[in-house]
């Protein structure tokens, strides 16, 4: 029993270390490599890139008002969701989640910074 409880725990720690809650703070440092084409907050708009308040969940290419490429458009057609795991995948590298997107943005090396990054996301649903 102790031998299964041990290793139900191990699974759980190891499984949660992948999408590990972020710190919101330390994840609206890390946006402002994203501010040159995203907002977010009460008074967001749209930029080169769509406003991202509420992305967390949502489906891709989903904000009204902003001209997605046909790349987002089928991502989003696929039924893909913008949950933690898809965007965590995304912000690594996008052109390998999403190929001929127009988002010229390289991605974010570190799990801690894109995790972080998903943090102060969630924090402008």
């Amino acid at each position: 029993m102790r031998q299964c409880a041990a290793l139900t725990m191990a699974l759980v720690l190891a499984a949660g270390g992948a999408l590990a809650d972020g710190n919101p703070e330390k994840g609206e440092k890390v946006f402002r490599k994203c501010k040159a084409c995203h907002m977010v907050g009460p008074d967001a708009k749209n930029r080169v890139g769509p406003i991202l308040n509420g992305v967390v969940g949502a489906n891709p290419a989903s904000h009204e008002g902003y001209k997605y490429s046909s790349a987002m458009e089928a991502f989003r057609d696929s039924g893909a969701v913008w949950d933690e795991a898809t965007l965590d995948k995304y912000l690594t590298k996008p052109r390998d989640l999403v190929p001929k997107t127009k988002m010229s943005f390289a991605g974010l090396r570190k799990e801690e910074d894109r995790q972080n990054v998903i943090a102060y996301l969630k924090a402008h649903e």
